[in-house]
C-alpha cells in the first residue's frame, strides 16, 4: 500500500491545486451574478464566494488510500482507549467511526455531551440509565442535583434492577463522572463565596502576573473552604455515632453508672446525719431526766451531783466526740469510694472515647 499511499497523496496535493485555480477564475472571469434563482429569493455575488478568502479543497485524507486503512485507523485507535479510556472522548472517537463507515445520521446515533440541554436532576437520571449523554451546566443547584444523584445511586431497589443489565457498569461509571462533574463545579462556587468574587472563565488564559496574585488568593480561600468542610465532616460524624445503637447503649451505661455513684453519696450523707441527730437526741434526753430528778425531789445540788453532772457531761462530750469522729471516719471514707468511683469513671469514659475514635 506504500505505492497507493504515496500516489493518494499526491492526487490530493495537485487537486488542492487545481481548486484554488478554478476558483482563482471564477472569481474573475465568471459573471458576478448567477444565472439562477436561489429558493430564498436572495440576490448572492459569485466574485465574494469565490475570493481570495475561499479554499475550496478536498475533503478526503491523503494519509488513508482507502476505507479500509481508515477503518483499521479508528481500530488501532479504539484498541488505545481501551488500556484507558479516562484519556478518550469515546462518544467522539464512536461517531467518528461512524462516520468513516459512511453510515447517515450519525450525530442523530451518538450524541456528544456538549450536545446535551440542561435538564432537572431526575431526567438527568432517566439519560444516565438509557445511555444518554449528560451536561453539568455552572448556574444549577450542584448540590441538589448531587443529593438526587446520590440517592439514586444507593437505593437498593433500583441497583437489584439494573444489576443484571449489560449496561450497569457503564451506567454506573456514566453516574460517577457526572457526580464528579457536578461536585467540581459546587466547589468553584464555594471557591468563589470564600473569595467574595466570581472567578475569571477557565478557558480565558491569565496575563502571568494577574496568575501570580490570583493564585495567592484562591490559595486563601481554598484553605477556607478545607476548614468549613472538615468542620462539617467532624459534626456528620459525631451525629452518625450518636446514631449507633450499640454507642447509645455504651453511653446510658456511663449515665447508670455516674446516677449510682450520685445516689450512694446521698444515701451515705443521709445516713451519718441520722447518726449524727440520735447522739444529740440522746444527749439532750440525758439531760432532760437529770433536770427532771433534780426538780422532784426538791434537793439542793451537792458535791455528788455535781460530779455525776460533770460526769454525764464528759461522757456526753465524749460520745459527741466519738460520734463526730465517726462522722468525720465517714465522710473520709465515703470522699474515698467517691474518687475512687470518679477515677473508674474517668478511665470507662476515656476508654469509650479511645473506642469511638478507633471507630471513626
Amino acid at each position: 500500500m506504500k505505492v497507493m499511499s504515496a500516489v493518494q497523496a499526491r492526487v490530493h496535493a495537485s487537486l488542492r491545486t487545481e481548486f484554488k485555480l478554478l476558483t482563482k477564475v471564477i472569481s474573475t472571469s465568471m459573471p458576478d451574478q448567477y444565472d439562477y434563482q436561489f429558493g430564498d429569493e436572495t440576490t448572492y455575488s459569485r466574485v465574494e464566494d469565490f475570493d481570495s478568502r475561499v479554499d475550496v479543497i478536498p475533503v478526503s485524507d491523503p494519509n488513508a488510500a482507502s476505507m479500509s486503512q481508515r477503518v483499521m485507523q479508528y481500530q488501532a485507535a479504539f484498541q488505545l482507549a481501551q488500556s484507558n479510556p479516562a484519556l478518550y472522548d469515546m462518544p467522539l472517537l464512536h461517531r467518528q467511526m461512524l462516520q468513516t463507515l459512511g453510515v447517515p445520521n450519525a450525530e442523530d446515533i451518538v450524541k456528544l455531551p456538549d450536545e446535551a440541554d440542561p435538564q432537572d436532576p431526575v431526567t438527568e437520571n432517566m439519560n444516565i440509565m438509557v445511555s444518554k449523554p449528560v451536561k453539568v451546566f455552572a448556574y444549577q443547584e450542584h448540590e441538589a442535583h448531587i443529593r438526587t444523584h446520590m440517592a439514586a445511586a444507593q437505593d437498593p431497589l433500583i441497583a437489584r434492577l439494573v444489576k443484571g443489565s449489560p449496561l450497569a457498569n457503564t451506567m454506573q461509571a456514566s453516574l460517577a463522572a457526572h457526580i464528579a462533574e457536578h461536585v467540581s463545579f459546587q466547589y468553584r462556587r464555594e471557591i468563589e463565596k470564600a473569595m467574595g468574587a466570581p472567578l475569571p472563565d477557565s478557558k480565558t488564559p491569565l496575563p502571568e502576573d494577574i496568575e501570580v496574585n490570583y493564585s495567592m488568593l484562591v490559595a486563601d480561600a481554598a484553605d477556607k473552604v478545607l476548614q468549613k468542610d472538615r468542620a462539617q465532616v467532624q459534626q456528620m460524624k459525631a451525629q452518625q455515632q450518636q446514631q449507633d445503637p450499640v454507642i447509645q447503649m455504651q453511653q446510658r451505661e456511663l449515665q447508670i453508672k455516674e446516677a449510682e455513684v450520685r445516689r450512694k453519696a446521698a444515701s451515705d450523707k443521709a445516713r451519718n446525719d441520722l447518726e449524727r441527730e440520735r447522739i444529740q437526741t440522746n444527749a439532750a434526753i440525758k439531760s432532760a431526766e437529770i433536770a427532771s430528778e433534780d426538780e422532784r425531789t426538791g434537793l439542793a445540788v451537792s458535791t455528788e451531783v455535781i460530779k455525776a453532772r460533770e460526769r454525764l457531761a464528759a461522757e456526753t462530750e465524749r460520745a459527741r466526740t466519738k460520734g463526730q469522729e465517726n462522722l468525720e471516719r465517714e465522710a473520709a471514707n465515703r470522699e474515698s469510694r467517691e474518687m475512687s468511683e470518679g477515677t473508674r469513671l474517668g478511665v470507662d469514659i476515656a476508654k469509650f472515647q479511645s473506642d469511638l475514635n478507633r471507630k471513626g
